[in-house]
């Protein structure tokens, strides 16, 4: 009701003619990786009953995710790479932010949820079956969007209730908090404390848990080693690559309140982008499993 701003102009990852036409190809085809990687992983998981495992139900729900994730900002920034004009309504922008933390902070959840569930299926092999049974598994996924969800619903609010009245231009390819807040009229110096303490903080929990995780399933290895130990390492090892490409930038954008930076759009294409191409890519090239149940779909 404040705001007089009815559009914003997103000014993308360049404005050179010959690399907008090389980013659209480059980014059209991690789209398309991204699409048909991750519908085949939950085609495959769900048709082969061997993958009735936790982890691969889990995984199956992350592949979700990704394809939502990277739905909500690949679309309007290939559309753009080919616009004269990137202008995005006041309505679509805030649409855009709200649903990019919805999945973006559901996936930082599942991510968590997934790293319990590698230490309690090699620290407690014994309890794996009870403590991850199916209905703890619908449970922790459904917590996961939920905590998403309110997550997203207060970063909503505390962009959608500032005055925007005058510039409207945004420094990136999406909407997202950080840059559309520090177009507002007014000064925000406890909203971007507020941002930073919400968005920040768990993107920093977060990892610390699964650094925590890690750290014990290592220990654990290390004091029994087996070959049943090894395939565990190593599908330990997928999910460390799949974590530092997704939580690194968010914590380098989340967690500095009052302070931008040109690069801050090229670190945002890591977690957008790179993080949902190469979650298929890990999870079929180096698991076994579902590499042979692939071949056999």
């Amino acid at each position: 009701n404040f705001s007089r701003v009815t559009e914003f102009i997103l000014l993308g990852l360049s404005d050179t003619r010959e690399l907008q036409v090389l980013f659209f190809t480059f980014f059209f085809l991690a789209y398309a990786m991204v699409l048909l990687g991750n519908l085949f992983i939950i085609v495959t998981v769900r048709t082969d009953p061997k993958l009735s495992s936790p982890m691969y139900f889990l995984l199956c729900n992350l592949s979700f995710i990704d394809i939502c994730c990277t739905s909500v900002t690949s679309p309007r920034m290939l559309v753009d790479l080919l616009s004269q004009r990137k202008a995005i309504a006041f309505e679509d922008c805030i649409a855009q932010l709200f649903f990019l933390h919805f999945v973006g902070a559901s996936e930082m959840f599942l991510l968590t949820v997934m790293a319990y569930d590698r230490y309690t299926a090699i620290c407690k092999p014994l309890h794996y079956t009870a403590i991850m049974s199916r209905q703890v598994c619908w449970v922790l996924v459904f917590a996961c969007w939920a905590g998403g969800f309110l997550h997203s619903v207060v970063q909503t609010l505390l962009t959608v209730q500032l005055p925007f009245c005058g510039p409207n231009k945004i420094d990136n390819y999406f909407c997202d908090v950080p840059p559309v807040i520090r177009l507002a009229c007014t000064d925000i110096y406890a909203t971007e404390w507020l941002m930073a303490s919400n968005s920040g903080l768990i993107s920093l929990v977060c990892f610390l848990v699964l650094v925590t995780s890690y750290t014990f399933i290592l220990v654990t290895i290390r004091v029994r080693f087996t070959e049943g130990h090894w395939k565990a390492l190593s599908t330990c090892a997928a999910h460390v690559m799949v974590v530092t490409l997704f939580f690194v930038p968010c914590i380098f954008i989340y967690l500095r309140p009052f302070s931008t930076s040109p690069s801050d759009k090229h670190v945002c294409v890591i977690y957008t982008v790179f993080s949902p191409v190469m979650n298929p890519l890990i999870y079929t090239l180096r698991n076994n499993e579902v590499k042979a149940s692939m071949w056999k779909l």
